[in-house]
């Protein structure tokens, strides 16, 4: 969120080249998230992290305008493709977990390697795309085009009523299939069987994805964008409904609302690059990015709370209430002419 934030302020993915900037931003990520493999305390570890997560900043939203500057028509099923394999890549600690429990150094190493050569590889190989747009110029107030502009202010809050349920699905599912499962393992009692669902949950989220984005660029991003929150929504209200002993009617709900939950996603940062000045795409993403890891510290954070109290049927369903608030932004700005410039007029 802090390097979000401060990137969007310097209008840094606009101003230096954005393949550097990837490439920095993963490096720099990659050396922090070693540091916290010799330290002891909590105050050491915290700043590391915190200086991987800044890191971060150069990295997601900076992919995204090297993806939108490939594409004009298309965009959304490229940067769909794109959160495909984010989605993959935050599914698989699930695996990790369970089998590395007793050696998580391992997993570090090998994140901190694959974060390095994916720098490596979009600055050696990478090139700038047609639609990309340079020049642009310091300028602070760029950001606010995202709160002020009613078509991006309306995406925005579509965003965010979409991130208010993503991250503390995401964060909790685990958690949640762990309660509903138990002790079940699988290949040969290795690993947990909640752990392999919920990659599973993850993996359906980046076929979802990849649906999403064509979907929305043949029928319209305000379309595939409610209908996905809709259904997402309707899996937070429903799997709160389902005995817990009814652990194959979970397992496939979860699967549906894992495919839904990261569906629009995409598409959210697509109309954002379609109602934005293009030469500061890049600090549009960045900003509505902050906005919304913003928001998720909340409801990462919410979710155990209200479970604690009152279980997980009304911890789920508080989630929902971000995807009812999203389709009606969205709903919204399907009705005013801004929506004409999204998808080449699919709104």
């Amino acid at each position: 969120m802090v390097g979000t934030l401060n990137s969007a302020f310097l209008n840094l993915p606009d101003r230096i080249p954005v393949r550097v900037f990837f490439a920095g931003a993963a490096g720099v990520g990659a050396i922090f998230n070693l540091a916290v493999i010799p330290l002891d305390g909590f105050g050491w570890v915290f700043l590391v992290r915190f200086g991987t997560g800044v890191a971060l900043a150069g990295v997601y939203p900076t992919a995204m305008k090297i993806v939108a500057g490939w594409f004009q028509g298309g965009r959304g099923a490229a940067l769909g493709a794109m959160i495909a394999a984010l989605t993959i890549g935050s599914g698989s600690s699930h695996l990790l977990r369970s089998a590395f429990v007793d050696n998580w150094e391992v997993t570090v190493y090998g994140s901190s390697l694959l974060a390095a050569v994916g720098g490596l590889l979009v600055l050696a190989f990478g090139a700038d795309g047609p639609f990309d747009v340079r020049g642009a110029r310091f300028n602070p107030r760029t950001m606010f085009a995202v709160l002020t502009d009613r078509g991006q202010r309306l995406t925005l809050l579509g965003y965010l009523g979409h991130m208010w349920e993503l991250y503390a699905m995401w964060a909790w599912i685990g958690v949640y299939l762990a309660a509903v499962y138990g002790t079940r393992t699988v290949f040969g009692g290795s690993i947990a069987f909640s752990s392999v669902l919920a990659f599973a949950v993850f993996g359906a989220g980046a076929v979802g994805s990849v649906l999403g984005g064509v979907a929305a660029d043949r029928y319209g991003r305000t379309l595939v964008t409610s209908a996905a929150m809709v259904l997402s929504g309707g899996s937070a209200l429903f799997i709160e409904f389902l005995p817990m002993e009814w652990t194959f009617i979970i397992g496939l709900v979860a699967l549906v609302w894992g495919a839904a939950v990261i569906a629009d996603s995409a598409q959210f940062s697509t109309a954002i690059t379609e109602l934005s000045e293009p030469q500061y795409r890049g600090t549009t993403l960045t900003f509505q990015t902050g906005l919304g890891f913003a928001l998720t510290v909340f409801t990462i954070w919410l979710v155990p709370q209200i479970e604690d109290a009152a279980g997980w049927g009304v911890a789920w369903a508080t989630l929902a209430i971000g995807s009812a608030l999203g389709t009606l932004a969205m709903l919204r700005l399907r009705s005013i002419p801004e929506s004409l410039n999204l998808a080449n007029g699919r709104r």
